[in-house]
């Protein structure tokens, strides 16, 4: 079976082609390469969630966690580490709860309130419009800011923008008067989240028009200009997007937001930790569904917007398993395994092969919730296969994708969707390099790949790296924190236009040719 890069439209079902003598040969284009792969397709996602933000990245300036201005220094230097592009907050369903001036002020002064969408805990509005704002100007982030249409008003998602954003005025002088006398830089606004569910259960009609009332005022400045989002639709509510394109459409949006977990049964999600290959293959299918589902919405968005001015942002994505056991409710607290890893990467090659409409995706979330970077427990902190995952792939960020195609079996889950047993993705940087990345899912079985790179001309393997283990369970704890963590693999060969590879079952390798 042939692929252009993987997946790059909907997977055939028909018979499976296994390549000759077990070896898969790969063709690379550089020549034909033409979408650049957005950094922001690198994003993170940080809602007021369990541990996500408290304890997870912030600790405040007197906790005896080290810390640099009440921020965790071992979650500052993870996010440098990962160049983490864009990072989206409040949330998720608590922004459609959040009343931004409840977090600026006097930490000490601040009202509390009752976090009703994740397990009732206690939000002291310790962590806000400064602490996430002043995060991102240390870490070199672009700030992605989620306003309260659901139970909020237009007047106060007006004002938040002008508080952050304007040189001056009433509300700049309210800023200054809280410490930061000029106004930060803020590009993206998304306005409302999951509004056809936790955000206010609105029908697809009466979103498109509140879109277009708040988005009237969410006001650029001389020197800020905003990139407005819309909520947009969860897996294949497909009607949610077409009604969104015809009612709002390009000019008044600029993208438009898509949710989608690797979920089969939201009220049986399976266990983190506690499964068998059948059910790690049937997660591999449906994280590879996300292929066919981008398929379909950017067909729709596509003939009410051929120029593809408007960008489909996947601001939440990643696996959602059951709770660990013991944790607390509603913390959405759980491990991450190579498989986990696995379906990282697999989704990250689709989304480098959307590059022309995909502008940004959020992968949900960045601190001790759901598929996330690393876990915390006091000053102990360690960090999760997903994490590696990104870090492999950081040469990709804002690099060209480059076609490709191969021969290799396809197999189905037991839901009967199709699996491959590689994935691939390559791109071209702007200094020549190119950095191919292989994903091989399969539990038991190895492949020899060759891959034919037109005009290699003079390149040689300048980094390659592999992130494996024997068991598919195989995790990072706080005890054994580097459980699970990528090598240099010494396993590339370069011959003519030919990198030759063999990568064992269960591993992801990433290798960079300058």
């Amino acid at each position: 079976m042939k692929f252009k890069s993987l997946f790059t439209s909907s997977i055939a079902l028909g018979a499976a082609l296994a390549a000759a003598a077990g070896t898969i040969d790969i063709n690379v284009h550089p020549d034909q390469a033409t979408d650049t792969v957005s950094r922001m397709i690198y994003g993170q996602f940080a809602e007021h969630l369990g541990a996500c933000v408290y304890e997870g990245i912030w600790v405040g300036e007197d906790s005896p966690i080290p810390n640099t201005k009440g921020y965790r220094n071992d979650a500052l230097e993870a996010l440098r580490d990962l160049k983490v592009p864009v990072l989206r907050w409040p949330g998720g369903c608590f922004a459609d709860d959040y009343h931004w001036r409840d977090g600026i002020g006097d930490p000490k002064n601040r009202p509390t309130l009752i976090n009703n969408n994740w397990g009732g805990t206690v939000e002291d509005n310790s962590f806000g419009t400064h602490e996430f704002f002043d995060l991102c100007e240390l870490a070199g982030i672009e700030p992605y800011l989620s306003v309260n249409i659901g139970s909020g008003t237009v007047q106060e998602a007006a004002q938040w923008v002008e508080y952050v954003t304007a040189p001056n005025g009433p509300l700049a002088r309210e800023r200054a008067a809280n410490g930061r006398t000029e106004p930060w830089k803020l590009k993206f606004i998304g306005i409302g989240n999951e509004s056809w569910g936790c955000g206010g259960n609105m029908r697809p009609e009466y979103y498109a028009d509140n879109y277009r009332r708040y988005s009237t005022y969410m006001r650029n400045q001389p020197e800020n200009k905003l990139y407005r989002i819309a909520s947009g639709a969860s897996d294949y509510d497909y009607n949610w997007t077409k009604v969104l394109m015809e009612r709002v459409g390009r000019g008044r949006m600029d993208g438009l937001s898509l949710h989608y977990y690797t979920v089969d049964d939201w009220k049986t999600k399976g266990s983190a930790t506690q499964f068998d290959e059948t059910d790690y293959y049937a997660t591999i299918g449906k994280a590879l569904e996300i292929d066919t589902v981008l398929n379909k919405h950017i067909a729709i968005m596509d003939k009410y917007d051929p120029k593809k001015k408007v960008g489909l942002l996947v601001d939440e994505w990643g696996t959602w398993f059951d709770e660990e056991p013991g944790s607390t409710p509603g913390h959405l607290l759980q491990q991450n395994t190579m498989r986990d890893a696995m379906v990282a990467a697999l989704t990250l090659n689709i989304f480098h092969n959307h590059a022309d409409r995909v502008r940004m995706t959020n992968i949900a979330q960045l601190a001790n919730v759901l598929q996330t970077m690393w876990y915390t427990k006091g000053d102990k902190f360690f960090k999760s296969p997903t994490y590696y995952v990104f870090r492999m792939y950081r040469p990709h960020q804002d690099a060209v994708n480059i076609p490709l195609d191969f021969n290799c079996e396809i197999f189905k889950d037991k839901k009967g969707r199709p699996y491959p047993e590689l994935g691939a993705t390559a791109t071209k940087a702007a200094d020549g390099s190119i950095t191919v990345s292989l994903t091989n899912p399969m539990l038991k079985e190895g492949h020899k790949v060759n891959i034919n790179i037109d005009g290699l001309k003079g390149l040689k393997v300048a980094d390659a790296e592999i992130l494996t283990a024997k068991d598919m369970h195989a995790m990072n704890t706080f005890e054994n924190p580097e459980n699970v963590k990528p090598v240099p693999f010494k396993g590339a060969k370069v011959k003519g236009n030919t990198l030759t590879l063999d990568i064992p079952a269960l591993s992801i390798v990433s290798v960079t040719l300058k």
